[in-house]
């Protein structure tokens, strides 16, 4: 079952890059007290997501940070490696907060999981957008159609 508007998120870890290395950051601290936009990809390094979906973050980071914003984060069935390593290649170092969601936990708790074994790749998150406010859905932007249709940063502007 997908997550719905006023749930509160699962209680999960992610994996993330810090500057002593990898270390594990739960849900309740990434999104408690604060007001969080989290954008969801099938996988770093992949064309749109590179090419479409974190640069309209990038381009409009100011903009929706202006806005109330606490944190902008993406999270990847990808390992935190990857995960870092995208940051850097893509300038999100340092603005982006890089979830590493290795496994699918993340995405398989919220219903937001997408199985692309067609592809070669394996179970990966759908790409989506949303707005959590201390840990509650606010506003959820899954896409149904390849691309970035209703996921981008414009539309998270306008629901802010």
């Amino acid at each position: 079952m997908t997550i719905k508007i006023g749930d509160k998120l699962p209680s999960v870890e992610f994996n993330v890059m810090t500057s002593d290395g990898q270390q594990k950051l739960s849900t309740d601290v990434v999104f408690a007290g604060r007001k969080v936009v989290l954008f969801a990809v099938p996988g770093a390094f992949t064309p749109t997501c590179s090419a479409s979906h974190m640069p309209g973050y990038l381009e409009h980071y100011e903009a929706i940070k202006a806005k109330g914003v606490d944190t902008i984060a993406c999270t990847s069935v990808n390992d935190v490696h990857v995960m870092a390593a995208w940051a850097k290649h893509s300038g999100a170092e340092g603005k982006i907060m890089m979830l590493a969601d290795g496994n699918g936990t993340f995405a398989k708790a919220c219903g937001l999981e997408k199985n692309l074994d067609a592809a070669g790749m394996g179970l990966r998150s759908s790409r989506y957008s949303m707005i959590v406010d201390n840990g509650v859905l606010k506003a959820l932007n899954v896409e149904e159609k390849s691309g970035v249709n209703v996921s981008g940063a414009e539309t998270i502007l306008e629901q802010l």
